[in-house]
């Protein structure tokens, strides 16, 4: 069974069983997220979501992804400006889509 919801402004298409990482989510390790913004279910598209639909989740790891350096530079102007950002995330199990 295939779905796409959507959370954090985007949207993602999964089936039962797969691991995808979103935004980060407040919810603890271990526990279940429940996803009702469901676009598509097996062949049933909503108009804007499909009733009665869920997407249930298990919170595997809270965490942030690597590393993005922002450098900028201005030539003969002794402008330098480096920042660092690191993008939490929630890395999500899908349990199970109900229709």
């Amino acid at each position: 069974m295939k779905a796409i919801f959507v959370t954090g402004g985007k949207q993602y298409y999964v089936s039962e069983g797969e691991t995808i990482y979103v935004e980060k989510l407040d919810k603890e390790v271990g526990s279940e997220v429940e996803f009702t913004e469901v676009l598509y279910v097996d062949g049933v598209a909503g108009t804007p979501v499909v009733d009665g639909a869920k997407v249930v989740c298990s919170v595997e790891k809270q965490g942030k992804q690597k590393k993005v350096v922002v450098f900028k530079y201005r030539p003969k102007k002794k402008f330098r400006n480096k920042q660092g950002h690191r993008q939490p995330y929630t890395k999500l199990t899908v349990k199970k889509i109900v229709k």
